[in-house]
């Protein structure tokens, strides 16, 4: 059996067969030898498998949940195209009692839907919307090894390295961009044993190719938009683009644009005084002597008076994660947050928006106690020496270097300053 590509050679015996994989499944974990007779696309993955630390005893774990689903979801690529994949795949998933699924390119279910008997009986092994299919976490299976491997996969019954997934069998296609070509997710058809026939891979991947047609025929229709971009977390200079111009901005043009693109009703110059300087003694002159050096570098047009406000829609990072956070999508939050707003920035209205941010931030991690998403922000250099949240990920993630790291932090903060330890204090 030497084809990666199917599952079944032409007139084999599928009861024969899946004693031989179970007989070949068993061999491997137990001494980590894969039998000649496994097709080599297993065998590679049973071994990578392994090697990533999969148990055949293993679950999956559910990563998006709720409003991080949803806010996910909605802007994944692979939302343009779902119309499609039931058009050409529901019927055959109802009919069939089989289950359609769609995964990003991290191997997380972003849509399962079907025959509801079948969904039921997925739920059971965590084949579900939000979960982490990919194959280093929850071994061979057809939607994790497709975006891994890049190319149509089918796995069969004890194919699958974990054993609560070996009563069914799969089949998935990867997806790609039609412009830059990067993997954007698989489109998966997971069902029992009638979906052993080689048919079945060659039509997930039919539909995997109308998709990506699908995706190039829209692209040309998206709408023109005037829509700038202002990102400045996690930097002290921020960048602005707008109309297929990158600029790099002063410090101080970063601190005057992100209280600008909050306010696109406008500020007066008397409100940016109050919110950029904490020097009183700093004069209106000054500050429309800036703002004249900022609308030469933005180009004409962009920046207006009376009062100062930008001329285009913005659409700022910070507005993004603080969209995400109001609306329940810690998740996503988190994963637009680069770091803290112009960290260098003393502008009074900056360092208020900076804290609150993070503090917003912070403290929804906390309350979801997601070891992942701790973990992230404790190891980030904004987060190192965050007490509360190292607190946190030790109460979830209890590991000898977390409790270890627990313990330092306490111990510095409790410590008192150095000068006051020193002789005559």
């Amino acid at each position: 059996m030497s084809d990666p590509w199917v599952a079944l050679e032409p007139g084999a015996d599928p009861a024969e067969h899946l004693r031989m994989l179970r007989r070949a499944h068993e061999t491997f974990t137990e001494v980590g030898m894969v039998p000649r007779p496994v097709r080599s696309v297993v065998a590679d993955s049973w071994r990578r498998s392994a090697r990533a630390g999969v148990g055949p005893d293993g679950t999956a774990s559910v990563e998006l949940m709720g409003g991080d689903l949803g806010a996910y979801r909605a802007e994944h690529p692979l939302a343009r195209v779902m119309p499609l994949f039931r058009e050409l795949l529901g019927t055959f998933a109802s009919d069939g009692e089989h289950l359609l699924a769609v995964c990003d390119a991290h191997g997380r279910l972003l849509w399962v839907e079907g025959h509801p008997a079948t969904r039921a009986q997925a739920g059971l092994m965590n084949f579900v919307p939000g979960a982490r299919w990919a194959e280093t976490a929850v071994g061979t299976n057809a939607p994790g090894t497709a975006v891994a491997l890049d190319r149509p996969v089918q796995v069969f019954a004890a194919e699958h390295f974990i054993r609560r997934v070996q009563p069914w069998t799969c089949a998935a296609a990867p997806v790609h961009d039609p412009r830059s070509g990067r993997v954007l997710g698989a489109v998966d058809i997971t069902g029992g044993d009638g979906l052993a026939h080689p048919h079945s891979l060659g039509f997930v991947q039919a539909v995997a190719r109308a998709a990506e047609s699908h995706l190039a025929l829209l692209t040309p229709e998206q709408p023109a938009t005037d829509t700038a971009e202002l990102t400045a977390l996690g930097r002290d200079e921020a960048q602005f683009v707008t109309g297929g111009r990158k600029i790099r901005l002063s410090r101080r043009h970063s601190e005057i644009m992100v209280l600008l693109a909050r306010h696109p009703e406008g500020l007066t110059g008397d409100e940016l005084l109050c919110t950029l300087y904490e020097d009183e003694s700093v004069t209106p002159v000054t500050l429309r002597a800036e703002l004249a050096r900022l609308r030469r570098v933005l180009g004409p047009g962009l920046l207006a008076s009376r009062p100062y406000r930008l001329t285009v829609p913005v659409e700022s990072d910070v507005g993004v994660v603080e969209r995400r956070l109001e609306t329940g999508a810690i998740m996503a939050a988190a994963t637009a947050y680069a770091g803290p707003l112009l960290p260098g920035s003393q502008a009074p209205a900056v360092r208020r928006l900076r804290r609150r941010l993070a503090d917003g931030l912070r403290t929804a991690l906390i309350a979801r106690r997601d070891p992942d998403l701790l973990a992230d922000w404790a190891h980030a250099p904004w987060g190192e020496d965050d007490l509360d949240v190292w607190r946190a990920l030790a109460a979830v993630r209890p590991t000898p270097a977390i409790r270890a790291r627990l313990a330092a932090l306490e111990s510095e903060l409790a410590a008192p300053p150095a000068w006051a330890r020193s002789p005559g204090h």
